[in-house]
């Protein structure tokens, strides 16, 4: 009882101490502080919802839109709101530039592309403004000098050298056969023209593999017969990125032995081979990929599985179908990365252009353990590494052939 007194006298004299008057305890008023809100980042999307690539960039402007959604509701970037919002550029390059200022009005931090033009209309604007922009295709030539233009896409050049490096590697024994005869047509853009270009300057510099036999762009016009005629006898013919009329009139015409070559770009298009019935007749096509099919297990490949089932279930399978639109998810999900990266280095409330400039200079993306995408202050082209692909006319569908991953070729 003695030592329970003795305590008890002590714990008052504490107390007492503390206070100072000797009469209430002394306690420090606790400040009222509002909560933090979170930072809005805005992206404004340069698309095209009427014009004629209007149904491709229609899964792509719905990847993205679940995709920020998704990052918002599981708050991956901490203290970070993301927001969409999308200027119908129509692909016309001269609404680029009033597409661009309607976004900079509307709030927009950033700039996201799908439209391959845009980039090239838009690179001096960028750069002299200080905005970064985000593109999924373009010329090499066009992110260059090196400035606010990120390309989280494939490069048609590097297509062109890494397709041809791996058919001489491991599909055309030149050493036995002699080089193999090469070929290609397409309508006249920019994508189909500078691919073409490579292929021959790939072909030129190893006549030992390859032998030129010629590249034809011409007016959007579905008549192939003469460019049919003249790549007859090829071993491998690029049937340019809006195949289908090409493929069945060189088919038609008893070119049966010569296997076609295509990448991401002709992936887009599947709903066409599909409604053209021609899956037969692209049988043993190369597809060069930088991202993991949908008949595959990934990290991206099974987020962008996971959100198309969850937000649009009835239209899953078709989008599946329809090729790699829904899939742009790969192209997407580096760019919030990029912003996530930037908001940890300098906080939410710090976040500007300048800062998603030097976030995306030194960005590098490793998934299924394999480094896939990066910049770096001189380097504007993302894709690091390309697996390749074979189109089976049974299945109806593309089949990776190797697990390995294939470094980008960035010199013929």
């Amino acid at each position: 009882m003695k030592h329970l007194l003795l305590i008890l006298i002590m714990i008052s004299l504490v107390v007492i101490g503390c206070n100072g008057d000797g009469d209430t305890p002394a306690l420090s008023p606790t400040p009222e502080t509002s909560p933090v809100e979170d930072v809005v980042i805005t992206i404004g999307n340069l698309s095209d919802l009427t014009g004629p690539s209007a149904n491709p960039m229609e899964y792509i402007n719905m990847a993205l839109d679940d995709l920020v959604e998704y990052y918002n509701e599981n708050n991956l970037i901490p203290g970070v709101r993301l927001e969409v919002v999308t200027y119908d550029g129509q692909m016309d390059p001269a609404r680029d530039i009033p597409g661009y200022e309607w976004l900079i009005e509307k709030g927009a931090d950033l700039i996201f592309t799908p439209i391959p033009a845009t980039p090239v209309t838009l690179k001096s604007r960028v750069d002299s403004d200080k905005v970064v922009l985000f593109s999924m295709a373009a010329d090499k030539d066009e992110i260059l000098p090196p400035g606010y233009v990120f390309n989280l896409g494939t490069i048609p050049q590097y297509d062109a050298y890494t397709l041809l490096k791996w058919i001489a590697e491991n599909d055309w024994d030149y050493k036995t056969n002699g080089p193999a005869k090469v070929g290609g047509v397409d309508w006249n853009n920019a994508h189909g023209g500078a691919l073409l270009s490579a292929m021959e300057e790939y072909c030129s510099a190893h006549p030992d593999q390859f032998e030129w036999e010629g590249g034809y762009l011409t007016n959007y016009s579905f008549d192939w017969g003469a460019e049919v005629e003249a790549l007859r006898n090829c071993d491998y013919v690029y049937p340019g990125i809006i195949m289908q009329s090409f493929v069945k009139q060189y088919r038609e015409a008893g070119c049966t032995e010569a296997k076609f070559l295509g990448s991401d770009t002709q992936a887009a298009f599947f709903v066409m081979v599909d409604d053209a019935q021609l899956w037969d007749e692209i049988d043993g096509m190369f597809f060069l990929k930088f991202s993991r099919w949908w008949n595959e297990e990934g990290e991206i490949v099974n987020l962008a599985k996971k959100l198309l089932y969850e937000n649009h279930p009835d239209e899953a399978e078709s989008i599946i179908r329809s090729g790699v639109g829904y899939l742009a998810m790969n192209q997407i999900y580096p760019m919030l990365s990029i912003i996530a990266d930037a908001a940890e280095v300098v906080g939410p409330q710090n976040l500007d252009s300048q800062v998603l400039y030097d976030a995306a200079t030194s960005f590098v993306l490793t998934t299924d353990g394999v480094q896939r995408l990066s910049f770096g202050e001189e380097k504007r082209d993302a894709v690091d590494a390309y697996t390749m692909y074979e189109a089976r006319g049974t299945d109806e569908d593309i089949f990776r052939l190797h697990d390995e991953w294939y470094p980008t070729v960035r010199n013929p």
